[in-house]
Protein backbone atom coordinates (compact mmCIF):
# COMPACT_ATOMS: atom_id res chain seq x y z
CA UNK A 1 0.00 0.00 0.00
CA UNK A 2 1.34 3.01 -1.11
CA UNK A 3 1.95 5.99 1.77
CA UNK A 4 -0.40 8.89 1.02
CA UNK A 5 1.37 12.28 -0.02
CA UNK A 6 0.36 15.53 0.79
CA UNK A 7 2.47 17.14 -1.87
CA UNK A 8 3.98 15.35 -4.97
CA UNK A 9 6.07 17.54 -7.15
CA UNK A 10 7.09 16.54 -10.79
CA UNK A 11 9.73 17.81 -12.86
CA UNK A 12 8.81 21.40 -11.16
CA UNK A 13 11.13 24.34 -13.08
CA UNK A 14 9.62 27.92 -12.75
CA UNK A 15 12.10 30.51 -14.18
CA UNK A 16 11.96 34.78 -13.44
CA UNK A 17 13.25 35.72 -16.83
CA UNK A 18 16.80 34.77 -17.42
CA UNK A 19 16.88 33.02 -13.50
CA UNK A 20 16.01 29.38 -13.56
CA UNK A 21 14.71 29.57 -9.22
CA UNK A 22 13.96 25.79 -9.84
CA UNK A 23 15.89 23.18 -12.51
CA UNK A 24 13.02 19.94 -12.96
CA UNK A 25 12.84 19.01 -8.94
CA UNK A 26 11.13 16.19 -7.47
CA UNK A 27 9.40 16.18 -4.19
CA UNK A 28 7.15 14.16 -2.03
CA UNK A 29 5.78 15.06 1.25
CA UNK A 30 4.15 12.08 3.44
CA UNK A 31 0.82 13.18 5.50
CA UNK A 32 1.04 13.89 8.22
CA UNK A 33 4.88 14.47 8.67
CA UNK A 34 6.80 17.60 9.27
CA UNK A 35 9.07 17.91 6.25
CA UNK A 36 12.42 19.99 6.31
CA UNK A 37 13.23 22.40 3.29
CA UNK A 38 17.13 23.31 3.44
CA UNK A 39 19.74 25.15 1.07
CA UNK A 40 21.10 28.49 0.68
CA UNK A 41 20.21 31.26 -0.12
CA UNK A 42 19.20 31.70 -3.72
CA UNK A 43 18.75 28.06 -3.83
CA UNK A 44 14.63 28.20 -4.50
CA UNK A 45 13.15 27.33 -1.87
CA UNK A 46 10.91 30.46 -1.50
CA UNK A 47 9.53 29.92 -4.53
CA UNK A 48 9.21 25.90 -4.43
CA UNK A 49 6.74 27.20 -1.07
CA UNK A 50 5.35 29.57 -3.10
CA UNK A 51 3.88 27.50 -5.16
CA UNK A 52 2.46 24.99 -2.50
CA UNK A 53 0.61 28.25 -1.30
CA UNK A 54 -0.32 29.15 -4.84
CA UNK A 55 1.19 32.75 -5.05
CA UNK A 56 3.13 31.32 -8.15
CA UNK A 57 2.23 28.52 -11.27
CA UNK A 58 5.35 26.05 -12.31
CA UNK A 59 6.23 26.95 -15.65
CA UNK A 60 6.39 23.03 -16.31
CA UNK A 61 6.12 19.86 -14.22
CA UNK A 62 3.30 18.34 -12.38
CA UNK A 63 2.46 19.40 -8.76
CA UNK A 64 0.08 17.98 -6.83
CA UNK A 65 -0.99 19.10 -3.25
CA UNK A 66 -3.53 17.47 -1.02
CA UNK A 67 -4.12 15.08 -3.98
CA UNK A 68 -5.60 17.88 -6.24
CA UNK A 69 -3.33 19.10 -9.41
CA UNK A 70 -2.66 22.53 -9.12
CA UNK A 71 -3.97 25.07 -11.29
CA UNK A 72 -2.54 27.42 -13.56
CA UNK A 73 -3.92 30.34 -12.38
CA UNK A 74 -3.05 32.31 -9.30
CA UNK A 75 -4.95 30.43 -5.85
CA UNK A 76 -4.62 29.46 -2.60
CA UNK A 77 -4.98 25.87 -2.80
CA UNK A 78 -8.11 24.53 0.13
CA UNK A 79 -7.04 23.62 2.82
CA UNK A 80 -3.18 24.81 3.03
CA UNK A 81 -2.25 27.84 4.72
CA UNK A 82 1.00 29.13 6.11
CA UNK A 83 3.26 32.16 4.72
CA UNK A 84 6.70 32.86 2.76
CA UNK A 85 8.97 35.86 4.04
CA UNK A 86 7.35 36.59 7.05
CA UNK A 87 3.52 36.91 7.84
CA UNK A 88 1.90 39.98 6.32
CA UNK A 89 0.11 41.45 9.48
CA UNK A 90 -1.55 45.23 9.60
CA UNK A 91 0.28 46.83 12.02
CA UNK A 92 -1.90 49.43 13.32
CA UNK A 93 -4.63 46.55 14.29
CA UNK A 94 -4.50 44.03 17.83
CA UNK A 95 -3.51 40.89 17.03
CA UNK A 96 -7.22 39.56 17.87
CA UNK A 97 -8.06 42.08 15.05
CA UNK A 98 -5.95 41.29 12.64
CA UNK A 99 -7.37 37.41 13.15
CA UNK A 100 -10.95 38.81 13.22
CA UNK A 101 -9.95 40.72 9.67
CA UNK A 102 -8.94 37.51 8.18
CA UNK A 103 -11.71 35.48 9.26
CA UNK A 104 -13.95 38.25 8.12
CA UNK A 105 -11.71 37.79 4.39
CA UNK A 106 -12.52 34.24 4.51
CA UNK A 107 -16.38 34.98 5.08
CA UNK A 108 -15.90 33.71 8.73
CA UNK A 109 -18.03 35.51 11.73
CA UNK A 110 -15.17 36.01 14.33
CA UNK A 111 -17.30 35.06 17.11
CA UNK A 112 -16.79 31.82 16.23
CA UNK A 113 -13.56 31.25 14.09
CA UNK A 114 -11.90 30.03 16.94
CA UNK A 115 -9.80 33.11 17.38
CA UNK A 116 -9.21 32.56 21.00
CA UNK A 117 -7.92 29.26 20.88
CA UNK A 118 -5.38 29.43 17.92
CA UNK A 119 -3.70 33.03 20.18
CA UNK A 120 -3.42 30.02 22.96
CA UNK A 121 -2.07 28.03 20.94
CA UNK A 122 1.10 30.27 19.96
CA UNK A 123 1.03 32.01 23.40
CA UNK A 124 -0.08 34.96 22.42
CA UNK A 125 -3.26 35.78 25.09
CA UNK A 126 -1.78 38.23 27.10
CA UNK A 127 -0.85 40.50 24.14
CA UNK A 128 -4.23 39.54 22.22
CA UNK A 129 -5.42 42.99 22.29
CA UNK A 130 -1.86 44.91 21.61
CA UNK A 131 -1.33 46.53 18.52
CA UNK A 132 1.01 44.65 16.62
CA UNK A 133 3.34 47.06 15.60
CA UNK A 134 4.76 46.84 19.32
CA UNK A 135 5.56 43.30 18.44
CA UNK A 136 8.57 41.54 18.32
CA UNK A 137 10.15 39.83 15.48
CA UNK A 138 9.55 36.31 17.22
CA UNK A 139 6.20 37.73 18.44
CA UNK A 140 4.78 38.63 14.71
CA UNK A 141 6.10 34.95 13.83
CA UNK A 142 3.91 33.76 16.01
CA UNK A 143 0.81 35.42 15.22
CA UNK A 144 1.78 34.37 11.58
CA UNK A 145 1.11 30.58 12.65
CA UNK A 146 -1.76 31.59 14.67
CA UNK A 147 -3.13 33.06 11.09
CA UNK A 148 -2.36 30.38 9.60
CA UNK A 149 -3.83 27.53 12.45
CA UNK A 150 -7.12 29.52 11.91
CA UNK A 151 -8.10 28.02 8.68
CA UNK A 152 -7.45 24.44 10.24
CA UNK A 153 -4.90 23.50 7.16
CA UNK A 154 -4.44 19.88 6.22
CA UNK A 155 -0.71 20.99 4.82
CA UNK A 156 0.64 23.99 6.63
CA UNK A 157 3.54 25.80 4.65
CA UNK A 158 6.00 28.02 7.23
CA UNK A 159 9.11 29.93 5.79
CA UNK A 160 11.59 30.29 8.77
CA UNK A 161 9.11 30.09 11.58
CA UNK A 162 11.71 30.19 14.32
CA UNK A 163 13.21 34.05 13.39
CA UNK A 164 13.47 35.96 16.85
CA UNK A 165 12.18 33.38 19.00
CA UNK A 166 13.55 32.92 22.33
CA UNK A 167 14.32 29.63 23.45
CA UNK A 168 10.35 29.97 25.10
CA UNK A 169 8.88 30.76 22.30
CA UNK A 170 10.35 27.92 20.59
CA UNK A 171 9.94 25.50 22.46
CA UNK A 172 6.24 26.73 22.50
CA UNK A 173 6.40 26.31 18.57
CA UNK A 174 8.13 23.22 18.10
CA UNK A 175 5.03 21.37 20.37
CA UNK A 176 2.22 23.26 18.33
CA UNK A 177 3.95 21.77 14.62
CA UNK A 178 4.62 18.45 16.71
CA UNK A 179 1.24 18.03 17.70
CA UNK A 180 -0.53 18.90 14.59
CA UNK A 181 1.60 16.13 12.90
CA UNK A 182 0.10 13.82 14.99
CA UNK A 183 -2.99 14.79 14.90
CA UNK A 184 -2.28 14.18 10.61
CA UNK A 185 -1.52 17.61 9.67
CA UNK A 186 1.36 17.68 6.87
CA UNK A 187 3.61 20.46 7.45
CA UNK A 188 6.87 21.96 4.69
CA UNK A 189 9.14 24.26 7.23
CA UNK A 190 12.13 25.89 5.54
CA UNK A 191 15.03 27.14 7.94
CA UNK A 192 18.61 28.09 8.38
CA UNK A 193 18.16 26.59 11.98
CA UNK A 194 19.71 22.81 11.83
CA UNK A 195 18.58 21.82 15.01
CA UNK A 196 14.56 22.82 14.42
CA UNK A 197 14.99 20.61 11.73
CA UNK A 198 16.66 17.95 13.49
CA UNK A 199 14.12 18.44 16.41
CA UNK A 200 11.16 18.34 14.01
CA UNK A 201 11.25 16.64 10.72
CA UNK A 202 10.85 12.85 9.76
CA UNK A 203 12.47 14.15 6.20
CA UNK A 204 14.20 16.43 4.39
CA UNK A 205 14.81 17.75 0.93
CA UNK A 206 18.28 19.17 0.42
CA UNK A 207 18.27 22.03 -2.63
CA UNK A 208 20.81 23.70 -4.17
CA UNK A 209 21.20 26.38 -7.11
CA UNK A 210 17.18 25.11 -8.05
CA UNK A 211 17.90 21.30 -7.65
CA UNK A 212 17.17 18.76 -5.69
CA UNK A 213 20.59 17.08 -3.88
CA UNK A 214 18.92 14.81 -1.38
CA UNK A 215 15.46 13.90 -0.50
CA UNK A 216 14.71 11.39 2.27
CA UNK A 217 14.39 10.40 6.21
CA UNK A 218 17.13 12.37 8.40
CA UNK A 219 18.65 9.08 9.26
CA UNK A 220 20.38 8.48 5.74
CA UNK A 221 22.27 11.76 6.65
CA UNK A 222 24.21 9.90 9.21
CA UNK A 223 25.01 6.89 7.42
CA UNK A 224 27.29 4.86 8.87
CA UNK A 225 29.75 5.46 6.05
CA UNK A 226 29.94 9.16 6.43
CA UNK A 227 33.02 10.62 7.71
CA UNK A 228 32.26 13.09 10.77
CA UNK A 229 34.02 14.85 13.40
CA UNK A 230 33.32 14.70 16.92
CA UNK A 231 34.11 15.83 20.39
CA UNK A 232 34.62 13.70 22.64
CA UNK A 233 35.02 14.75 27.01
CA UNK A 234 36.54 12.12 29.06
CA UNK A 235 37.71 11.49 32.65
CA UNK A 236 41.18 11.03 31.99
CA UNK A 237 42.15 13.40 28.61
CA UNK A 238 45.58 11.51 28.27
CA UNK A 239 44.33 8.27 28.48
CA UNK A 240 41.60 9.21 25.84
CA UNK A 241 44.06 10.55 23.20
CA UNK A 242 46.37 7.72 23.53
CA UNK A 243 43.60 5.31 23.00
CA UNK A 244 42.32 7.25 20.42
CA UNK A 245 45.98 7.13 18.41
CA UNK A 246 46.62 4.01 18.03
CA UNK A 247 42.79 3.27 16.97
CA UNK A 248 41.70 1.95 13.68
CA UNK A 249 40.51 4.26 11.55
CA UNK A 250 40.42 7.33 14.11
CA UNK A 251 42.15 10.52 13.26
CA UNK A 252 42.92 13.13 15.91
CA UNK A 253 41.88 16.60 14.96
CA UNK A 254 42.28 18.62 17.92
CA UNK A 255 43.01 17.78 21.80
CA UNK A 256 46.87 17.57 22.21
CA UNK A 257 46.37 20.45 24.49
CA UNK A 258 42.37 20.47 25.88
CA UNK A 259 40.25 18.57 28.00
CA UNK A 260 37.91 17.88 25.03
CA UNK A 261 39.34 15.27 22.28
CA UNK A 262 38.29 16.09 18.45
CA UNK A 263 38.52 12.97 16.12
CA UNK A 264 37.27 12.18 12.90
CA UNK A 265 35.80 8.82 12.23
CA UNK A 266 33.28 6.89 11.08
CA UNK A 267 30.14 5.50 12.95
CA UNK A 268 31.83 1.59 13.59
CA UNK A 269 34.93 3.23 14.25
CA UNK A 270 33.77 5.66 17.22
CA UNK A 271 31.86 2.84 18.78
CA UNK A 272 34.74 0.57 18.86
CA UNK A 273 37.02 3.88 20.57
CA UNK A 274 34.50 4.23 23.05
CA UNK A 275 34.26 0.70 24.20
CA UNK A 276 38.11 0.72 24.52
CA UNK A 277 37.75 4.09 26.66
CA UNK A 278 35.13 1.66 29.15
CA UNK A 279 37.19 -1.13 28.95
CA UNK A 280 39.99 1.23 30.26
CA UNK A 281 37.97 2.66 33.16
CA UNK A 282 37.78 6.12 30.98
CA UNK A 283 34.73 7.66 31.75
CA UNK A 284 33.31 8.87 28.65
CA UNK A 285 31.04 12.64 29.61
CA UNK A 286 30.03 13.71 26.44
CA UNK A 287 30.46 12.46 22.96
CA UNK A 288 28.75 14.41 20.34
CA UNK A 289 29.26 15.68 16.55
CA UNK A 290 31.17 18.88 16.15
CA UNK A 291 28.70 19.70 13.24
CA UNK A 292 25.26 17.96 13.27
CA UNK A 293 25.13 15.28 10.53
CA UNK A 294 22.30 17.44 8.62
CA UNK A 295 24.26 20.49 8.55
CA UNK A 296 27.79 18.40 7.13
CA UNK A 297 25.56 16.81 5.05
CA UNK A 298 24.09 20.35 3.82
CA UNK A 299 27.30 22.11 3.41
CA UNK A 300 29.09 18.95 1.72
CA UNK A 301 26.07 18.54 -1.02
CA UNK A 302 25.83 22.00 -1.58
CA UNK A 303 29.25 22.92 -1.86
CA UNK A 304 29.34 19.75 -4.43
CA UNK A 305 26.63 20.90 -6.41
CA UNK A 306 28.05 24.46 -6.63
CA UNK A 307 31.35 23.32 -7.80
CA UNK A 308 29.34 21.15 -10.49
CA UNK A 309 28.10 23.91 -11.62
Amino acid sequence: METPLAVRARGITKCFGDVVALDGIDVDVVQGQIHGLVGPNGAGKTTLLGLLLGLSVADSGTLDVLGTPAGRALAAPAEVAGFVDGPGLYPSLTARKNLAALAALRGRDARTAGIDDVLDQVGLTDVADDRVRGFSLGMRQRLGLAAALLTKPRLLVLDEPSNGLDPAGKQHVHSVLTRLADDGTSVVLSSHRMDDLEALCSEVTIVATGRVVFSGPLGKLAAEDRELDYKIRTSDPEAARRLAADAAGIRIVDGQDSEVLVVNAQVPALDDLVARLVQAGVAVRELAPVVSPLEAAFLALTERQESSR
